[in-house]
């Protein structure tokens, strides 16, 4: 029973990871069953099966995404001290992956947000709710470097999320648009300097 299981999750975690590189390609919108069937040499009940529709492997392609950004983004900041030492550490890793995206297409959150932002329903709801969570970390680590007087406690954090959520947002269209090698470095460099004017002399 335990090697059947271990087999079934096996094979779900493949299906999963070969839907996010075909979803970044050709978008959730774009994934089918039968694709993946191709792709994996399987009968498409076989790629269906484990999922139970299409639209529930969408948001498992969704989810496994998320899950890589804050595999890559946000766990490497838990070591550091929360506040501005926080904000650094994830300005780094946000701009790494930015420049070396786990994804043939960029990045995947930046990509769904443009799909899906004017499409109701389970998915857009889903990462509606992941991109609130992680503006919130952003936030939180601005209001706690505000508290410990790191950065000037009249700033707005929202907007100071704003604008890094931007920056990186127009990184990903340099890097993957316009092939701009730079783009990554320059972003590490506008977000650090953002942080920078709101920080006490």
């Amino acid at each position: 029973m335990r090697r059947s299981a271990d087999e079934a999750q096996r094979t779900r975690d493949r299906i999963v990871a070969t839907a996010v590189t075909q979803a970044s390609g050709a978008g959730l919108s774009g994934l089918t069953i039968g694709s993946l069937a191709e792709t994996l040499g399987m009968s498409k009940a076989g790629v269906v099966g484990p999922f139970g529709s299409r639209a529930a492997l969408q948001l498992a392609a969704l989810t496994r995404a998320m899950d890589l950004f804050t595999a890559a983004v946000v766990a490497p900041s838990r070591t550091a001290r929360p506040g501005l030492e926080c904000l650094h550490v994830v300005i780094d890793r946000w701009c790494d992956y930015l420049a070396d995206s786990p994804f043939p297409n960029g990045c995947f959150v930046t990509a769904a947000s443009c799909e899906l932002d004017g499409q109701p329903g389970e998915l857009r709801t889903f990462l509606q709710d992941a991109v609130r969570r992680w503006r919130a970390f952003l936030r939180t680590q601005i209001e706690t470097a505000q508290s410990a007087g790191q950065i000037a406690a009249e700033l707005d954090p929202d907007r100071l999320v704003s604008h890094l959520s931007g920056i990186a947002m127009a990184a990903n269209q340099e890097i993957q648009l316009l092939d701009d090698p730079e783009a990554a470095a320059r972003a590490r460099d506008l977000m650090r300097a953002v942080v920078a004017r709101g920080r006490h002399r």
